[in-house]
């Protein structure tokens, strides 16, 4: 595998020079900040990369305030102990978009998040304590804990509420496999993503970087945009 100087120079050429490719980064990760926030925000950022995954993120966003009131605000305990009422009554409520297994997935995820919070105190301070070089153990854990967390749904959400790691995008993918990592065009196997894992871990080790910025400076290394 290259050094990584070489995708970096790859991308700063592609991108007009190393300062233009600085302000292409995406905001350093803050595990001060990922600690304090609430249960409730995390439940809400679960919920939308729940309902975003194969659907147009305009409308969840559009819709987004709906989604606060209708979910209570996305506090874990109070959705716990809804009776199935509430949940019947979502599915009839145009102010959320109406997909039964998604709307359910809020009451699973509101118990896994009480569960975890009561492991560590929050949520947020399990994530803020979770190392970037074992991400693949974390996207299990939501995968097999959570509900409907699995896949890209789980990269999203650590990408969204600021953990620092990778995403394994088309453009990312394309970079790994570029760079003489064999691996599908879609890593989806758990093979594929230790490789993956592996990878980004030499990297990291040899440049000091955030995860977040050598995913980011993979996909535009290659790709026309960042989806890194």
């Amino acid at each position: 595998m290259p050094s990584f100087k070489t995708i970096r120079a790859r991308a700063e050429k592609r991108k007009g020079g190393p300062k233009a490719l600085e302000k292409l980064m995406p905001d350093k990760p803050d595990l001060k900040g990922l600690a304090k926030l609430g249960d409730d925000r995390i439940l809400a950022e679960m919920t939308k990369r729940v309902f975003c995954a194969g659907f147009a993120w305009s409308v969840i966003d559009a819709k987004w305030d709906g989604f606060e009131d209708a979910f209570l605000g996305f506090q874990p305990a109070k959705l716990s102990f809804q009776p199935e009422d509430f949940w019947e009554a979502l599915l009839r409520d145009a102010r959320i978009v109406r997909n039964g297994a998604k709307i359910m997935s809020v009451r699973d995820n509101a118990a896994f998040v009480q569960e975890i919070a009561r492991e560590h105190g929050s949520f947020c301070k399990f994530l803020a304590k979770w190392p970037p070089s074992n991400e693949i153990g974390l996207l299990d854990l939501l995968a097999k804990r959570g509900s409907r967390l699995g896949g890209n749904t789980g990269q999203m959400l650590l990408r969204f509420v600021g953990w620092d790691g990778f995403v394994t995008s088309k453009d990312v993918v394309a970079c790994l496999r570029d760079a003489g990592l064999d691996i599908a065009e879609e890593v989806k196997s758990k093979g594929d993503l230790a490789k993956v894992q592996a990878q980004f871990n030499a990297w990291a080790d040899e440049t000091g970087l955030p995860y977040t910025y050598l995913s980011r400076i993979c996909a535009l290394s290659v790709g026309e945009v960042s989806s890194g």
